[in-house]
């Protein structure tokens, strides 16, 4: 493997994949996989849909964006469930990094939307696999049944197509654009996300800087009774 792929390769302060529990979580995944194809598209399913997504559990603290701590509390926002999944591929020899993007248009609630002041999502996460000699964008932030209540289709990954979001929902509403590309990473670049969203929310640590503040799920389901 070339040594330009190194960097993807190690553990980091936020991708702790030496950590006991991730290290048991990414082989208990892929079990008896040896091909690196096979082992990334259990994880990201995994990853998708045993971590929930949930955008108030938001927390501006180092420790919490940490895979080891995303994986424990099961839930976490399309950032940390990125950083989860970089984490547990590495731990499996598949070289990854995290990917951002600013997205508009995105899964969420009135509630959510009030909070922020906006429907801009800087910042939004990903990963990125080298698999088959080309890197790969996987995509798990939606859990299957958040999807549902959404009605939104999932994103489904094969590990030799980009898996990032729809422009449109399941019924054909625009749901999703892309606007701005904000690179990739090796590891979590903490400082600079935090103070993107703090110029860009002036109510961020107000509405999240606490944590849990809402059920996001419950929200979803009940704006579309």
């Amino acid at each position: 493997m070339s040594e330009e792929l190194t960097p993807y390769l190690q553990a980091t302060e936020f991708l702790d994949f030496r950590h006991l529990d991730v290290t048991a979580f990414a082989e208990s995944v892929v079990g008896l996989a040896k091909d690196p194809l096979d082992k990334a598209v259990a994880l990201y399913y995994a990853v998708r849909d045993r971590i929930r997504y949930d955008p108030y559990d938001l927390r501006y603290s180092r420790e919490a964006m940490q895979a080891s701590s995303v994986l424990a509390r099961g839930a976490g926002y399309c950032v940390a469930k990125a950083v989860l999944l970089a984490a547990v591929a590495r731990q499996q020899g598949i070289p990854c990094r995290l990917g951002f993007a600013d997205v508009t248009n995105h899964l969420s609630t009135r509630r959510l939307r009030d909070k922020m002041g906006t429907d801009l999502f800087v910042f939004h996460g990903y990963a990125e696999m080298w698999l088959e000699q080309r890197w790969v964008k996987a995509t798990p932030a939606f859990n299957l049944s958040l999807c549902e209540k959404f009605a939104v289709l999932p994103l489904e990954f094969d590990g030799r197509s980009d898996s990032i979001f729809h422009p449109f929902d399941a019924k054909g509403r625009k749901h999703m654009e892309y606007v701005r590309e904000r690179g990739t990473f090796a590891d979590l670049p903490f400082d600079l996300i935090f103070s993107v969203y703090a110029a860009t929310y002036p109510r961020f640590f107000e509405h999240f800087g606490e944590g849990h503040e809402g059920d996001f799920a419950a929200e979803a389901a009940a704006e579309r009774r």
